[in-house]
């Protein structure tokens, strides 16, 4: 597996550090002169009197914070290009010492640059996908059955081959999954209805206009925009996912159920994430130094860690068990040479659950 080419942009010019700065401090000093000349009679220059800033103090201002910027530039603080495509550069560098990897995302946080870059790392992917017009598959099972609404459930499957082309570079071929939900449907319908209604009204002057996707603007007269809701209303209830997966891990082929499945289990990670950042604490970081900041976040996520296997050993939430656990204590007091030790019973709930930990196999 080839790791992606992703082209870097052309190194700035190298110029002196020492003479940009003395080319800064000349100006400055050339604008200090010209403000001084400048000044009235009997007035205050503006680097004397901090309490009434004018505008040399402010064209100096702006001067030092330019001359920041170009210092941050040249030193290589501001990025030149995007954060996004090195990490995927960086992961498919390393993908020979990993399994077979499946990147599942919403649509809203793949964008088409990183789709291909995730194919040109010979990655699996599922990804949810956005829907611009009516799919193909089902507007003919619409001509099919006039009439009729989509059964609940339902799933649309759409093959998209990959082009010679693409199949050269690696690429594979896709398949694009389409399920209808009526309770999707009736809540994305409820939402047309909410906006077409406050769309009439800020035709009809009744309301102030604001943004709503269904107005169209023009000057004189602003109109409902018909043919965009018929759109909207016919992909009510519609989902779309696409994956490049030929295969389930047990190797049968892949199926609708499983990648819708598998798309769904995102709520674990967001879990994760909220979980990290309210009962791990992992925010705000009191810290500056980089090792300071990787040592805090190690820690979090390997607490993260623990805890999620906790729950997966115990099914309770980690909340759950710690609000459980934390009220027993065991205390020892020493007396003389003697160590007496005193402890709070525990619940026979609570002992099936600290059984549950000791009997899983993948604690030891």
């Amino acid at each position: 597996m080839t790791s992606p080419t992703i082209d870097e942009p052309d190194n700035p010019p190298e110029r002196s550090t020492t003479a940009t700065e003395e080319e800064l401090r000349a100006e400055i000093e050339r604008l200090k002169r010209q403000l001084e000349q400048n000044k009235p009679h009997g007035a205050h220059s503006a680097l004397e009197n901090p309490k009434r800033p004018s505008g040399g103090r402010i064209m100096l201002l702006l001067i030092l914070v330019a001359a920041i910027f170009l210092a941050a530039f040249f030193g290589g603080y501001i990025p030149h290009h995007r954060r996004d495509m090195q990490v995927i550069a960086e992961a498919s560098a390393q993908n020979d010492a990993l399994p077979d990897v499946t990147v599942v995302a919403d649509a809203g946080m793949i964008s088409e640059a990183n789709q291909k870059a995730i194919e040109d790392a010979g990655l699996s992917f599922i990804l949810g996908t956005k829907i611009p017009g009516e799919p193909y598959a089902v507007a003919q099972w619409r001509r099919e059955h006039p009439g009729q609404d989509l059964p609940d459930g339902h799933v649309f499957t759409q093959p998209w081959p990959a082009t010679g082309a693409q199949k050269a570079g690696g690429h594979r071929d896709k398949t694009i999954y389409y399920q209808y939900r009526a309770d999707r449907g009736r809540r994305t319908l409820r939402g047309i209805d909410e906006q077409v209604a406050k769309a009439e009204k800020a035709v009809a002057g009744l309301v102030p206009v604001k943004r709503n996707r269904f107005i169209t603007l023009a000057e004189g007269e602003n109109t409902v925009n018909r043919d965009l809701e018929a759109k909207a209303r016919a992909l009510a209830g519609l989902k779309g996912y696409t994956t490049n997966l030929a295969a389930c891990p047990d190797g049968t082929p892949v199926t609708a159920e499983f990648v819708i499945s598998a798309y769904h289990d995102l709520w674990r990670i967001e879990k994760s994430f909220r979980m990290s950042k309210h009962d791990l604490q992992a925010r705000p970081v009191y810290h500056h130094q980089r090792e300071s900041i990787d040592a805090h976040l190690t820690i979090v996520f390997a607490a993260l860690a623990v805890s999620r296997w906790i729950e997966q050993a115990t099914g309770w939430s980690i909340r759950k068990f710690v609000k459980t656990a934390r009220r027993y204590r065991t205390i020892q007091i020493q007396a003389g040479n003697h160590i007496l030790t005193a402890a709070d019973p525990l619940t026979s709930e609570l002992h099936e659950i600290l059984g549950r930990i000791h009997r899983d196999p993948s604690a030891h």
